[in-house]
């Protein structure tokens, strides 16, 4: 069975974030990085390494900068064979002129399609990628495209509490990972 690897965007996903809440009550493990506040993206890079290394079989969830490190880390990796999927929700736009300067180490945003299937979720009014991008990075990475409406980030902000919906999406690789192994 594969882990779920849960990669939260700048900042850390809160107490009341999904993501956390995935972690408390399904067990998740969350990638943890040395500096969420000024995030380098080879360092984070080096930590998810390590995380998928520590495991036979992973399955990506990551939040807004997490998207944009599952992009870059999976154009470098040697050992994408053993991502079963990526669920991307409410990728950061880091090309946003008003990002570059915090967060330049993440720009450009690779785009080259990702080596596993994957799930780009997104919203209509995400203060932090319009849904427009968002639409343009899941047909660069090769990703399916699902709009959840008006959810603004799909953080604690936006009320889904747990978030069923996301867990819903995630649980189709873990079919996919049955009919794949039961060949």
């Amino acid at each position: 069975m594969s882990t779920v690897l849960l990669l939260p965007g700048w900042h850390n996903s809160g107490a009341d974030h999904w993501q956390s809440l995935w972690e408390a009550q399904h067990g998740d493990t969350r990638v943890a990085q040395h500096d969420w506040s000024f995030p380098l993206r080879g360092d984070w890079m080096a930590q998810l390494e390590e995380a998928v290394l520590a495991h036979d079989e992973v399955t990506l969830v990551a939040h807004s900068l997490g998207c944009i490190l599952v992009a870059a880390w999976a154009a470098h990796s040697q050992h994408t064979e053993r991502v079963l999927g990526a669920l991307l929700v409410a990728p950061g736009d880091v090309e946003r002129p008003e990002m570059r300067h915090v967060l330049h180490s993440w720009s450009p945003i690779v785009r080259e399609r990702l080596p596993f299937p994957s799930t780009l979720v997104t919203s209509r009014n995400d203060p932090y990628c319009s849904f427009m991008r968002a639409s343009r990075l899941a047909m660069d990475w090769g990703s399916r495209l699902v709009d959840v409406g008006n959810r603004g980030h799909i953080n604690s902000d936006s009320n889904v509490g747990d978030w069923p919906q996301g867990r819903a999406l995630l649980d189709e690789f873990k079919i996919k990972e049955k009919t794949h192994h039961g060949h």
